[in-house]
């Protein structure tokens, strides 16, 4: 996905596998299949503040361009979310881009958004 040049990429902080928890592995999950389906860039998955989960991947028209996870958030949003507890983008990419992590940040603050691999890996977690 281009990165927008108003938003700069944030870099995940390297963290242990072994301590996402359930519903954060089941986000990963969902990313991948949202990713796979279709052959997209990327794969996202929210979680709502009351545990509804919501997946996406990225969107590339020459009218529209959405990142994976700002389609998930507007997902959320559009059922009636007004917190996200978490966040997973699937991607090939180092670094998670700006418009995706802002969406994230305009519902949650603290949220943490976990960075893996296409095979499910997870490269990192981007908390601030």
């Amino acid at each position: 996905m281009p990165e927008s040049p108003a938003l700069p990429a944030a870099r995940p902080t390297p963290s242990d596998p072994a301590e996402l928890s359930a519903e954060d592995g089941k986000l990963v999950v969902l990313a991948r299949g949202a990713r796979g389906r279709v052959g997209a860039v990327e794969g996202a998955a929210v979680r709502d503040q009351d545990g509804r989960t919501y997946a996406a991947a990225s969107v590339a028209l020459p009218s529209l361009t959405l990142t994976a996870l700002q389609l998930a958030v507007a997902s959320a949003v559009a059922a009636g979310a007004s917190r996200l507890e978490a966040a997973v983008v699937v991607t090939e990419a180092s670094t998670l881009d700006g418009a995706g992590h802002a969406a994230v940040r305009d519902l949650a603050a603290d949220a943490p958004i976990h960075v893996a691999a296409p095979d499910g890996t997870v490269l990192g977690t981007v908390v601030e």
